[in-house]
């Protein structure tokens, strides 16, 4: 029964050891991924080469009229063009599939102005164990990628479907950015009152949407066919895609959203998969 028991414990020890080591290993503040992220957002950021300038009438005067609208009912009118911005968002409810687990995630976002780029990281956990994922879209080429406990790789989705989904994830949030709404890789056509369309071009990928504005001026809504749903299984389906904007608040002069919402309009019915409150939208 002495030696049972010795073996027992040495046992319990072993395994009480592995759960230190790998609290400590899940907890350790060192992410590739994240580090990854990080670098390529420096190396945007030091790239750019915007001009100090500020919104003017004589910059919107070819666009659709509520498009025009919201320039000057959002207040960017007479304010700084910015280089790129940054959105940070707390808590947010994201769900990995149909049928499947909602998480609770962080997601910081860049967007970039003088060329098409746009940087995403989520910080989450699954099962206690540390989730991380980094959505790209980067000279032309876009990826997402998911990693657990910091090292292994859940997926990596890459390919002419990604590139398409990435940059019309970045049209969708041009006038977020109104600085990319009015760089020549963004095509706009009038609709009527209240829809614009747009079109925008980049490394010989293109995609569309249009653009749904309310009777104040405020964006609502864009919404494309150019997106495809992809699972954590590799899975692709072609739906219908939206993102919706609301609650704007006035920050320093300027309107902005602090609600944003991605959509799938599958046949059997939507399904809300990112449903972000309380947005922090920053210009640089």
């Amino acid at each position: 029964m002495g030696f049972l028991r010795r073996k027992f414990m040495v046992a319990a020890e072993i395994i009480i050891g592995l759960l230190l080591l790998a609290a400590i290993y899940f907890i350790q503040p060192y992410s590739a991924l994240k580090s990854d992220f990080s670098k390529k957002v420096n190396l945007a950021a030091a790239d750019m080469r915007i001009k100090a300038e500020k919104f003017t009438e004589e910059d919107i005067a070819k666009l659709p009229e509520p498009v025009k609208k919201y320039f000057r009912c959002c207040g960017y009118i007479g304010k700084q063009k910015m280089s790129f911005m940054k959105a940070e968002f707390k808590n947010v409810s994201f769900s990995t599939g149909v049928g499947k687990p909602t998480l609770k995630i962080d997601y910081t976002q860049y967007n970039f102005a003088q060329k098409p780029q746009r940087f995403a990281f989520i910080d989450s956990s699954m099962f206690f164990i540390p989730f991380q994922g980094f959505d790209c879209f980067q000279d032309g080429t876009g990826s997402m990628k998911g990693v657990i406990a910091k090292t292994f790789t859940l997926f990596d989705q890459r390919g002419p479907d990604m590139d398409k989904a990435s940059l019309v994830t970045v049209l969708s949030e041009s006038l977020l950015v109104p600085n990319v709404a009015l760089q020549d890789y963004i095509i706009w056509e009038a609709v009527d009152e209240t829809h614009a369309k747009a079109k925008i071009i980049f490394n010989g990928v293109s995609a569309g949407g249009v653009f749904s504005f309310n009777e104040k001026g405020e964006m609502t809504s864009f919404t494309t066919d150019d997106r495809t749903a992809v699972d954590f299984s590799g899975n692709k389906r072609h739906v219908k895609w939206s993102a919706v904007c609301g609650g704007y608040r006035n920050d320093n002069g300027i309107k902005k959203p602090s609600e944003l919402r991605a959509i799938w309009h599958y046949p059997e019915g939507d399904q809300t998969y990112f449903d972000g409150k309380n947005v922090l939208i920053s210009f640089y």
